[in-house]
């Protein structure tokens, strides 16, 4: 038999187990919701640094055919890149097309500036218009999770890791990556993809 002195103890635990037993539900399922908002599904889920270091979310930019692209000032590639960078951005800027530019010095430490050398090299050099973001990495464990999230897709002969400056990833208007190109790759020649995905003729 329960002595007297602990009958109101143990009324009182009984009463609140069904309330203990809502709380951790709540908070379990508040944990879990928590856990899959960090599961992206597209690039719309991410928010990224520009290179004022400001947030940026990328859902900004859904209804938009976004071209992804590591880029470096002292490559080999850099000119022929931000040429034809630029042209594609001013052919197909207001018909819906974005281009989004990362500095990277992950090859042959090709982007060694700040943020404010590589925006004025791009802008004064190239007269480029399109974003520039926070220099990041795009592989090994420090990587971008954006990039992260890019490699993704199965890519076949591409593997995982990006292989040098000025890879390009081209992402639908609803977030999705549907193209993964070389380095090597020409701007230009995106162009019958970009225009198929912004529904131009």
């Amino acid at each position: 038999m329960i002595p007297s002195q602990f009958s109101s103890f143990r009324f009182s635990c009984f009463t609140l187990l069904p309330l203990l037993h809502l709380l951790l539900s709540a908070s379990l399922a508040s944990s879990m919701a928590t856990q899959t908002s960090k599961n992206p599904e597209s690039v719309h889920d991410f928010t990224i640094k520009d290179a004022k270091e400001n947030d940026v979310d990328l859902s900004i930019f859904k209804g938009k055919v976004l071209l992804i692209v590591n880029i470096a000032s002292k490559c080999g590639l850099t000119n022929s890149n931000y040429a034809e960078l630029n042209q594609l951005y001013e052919k197909y800027k207001d018909q819906g097309l974005e281009i989004l530019a990362f500095p990277c010095n992950q090859f042959g430490e090709q982007e060694p500036g700040t943020n404010d050398q590589i925006t004025d090299f791009v802008c004064t050099r190239f007269k480029s218009e399109f974003p520039i973001f926070d220099k990041i990495d795009v592989n090994g464990e420090n990587a971008s999770p954006l990039y992260k999230f890019l490699k993704l897709g199965k890519w076949g002969i591409f593997g995982d890791d990006i292989q040098w400056n000025f890879a390009k990833f081209l992402v639908s208007k609803d977030g999705q990556v549907v193209g993964r190109y070389y380095p090597t790759t020409s701007p230009l020649s995106l162009e019958r993809d970009i225009k198929q995905l912004l529904e131009i003729s």
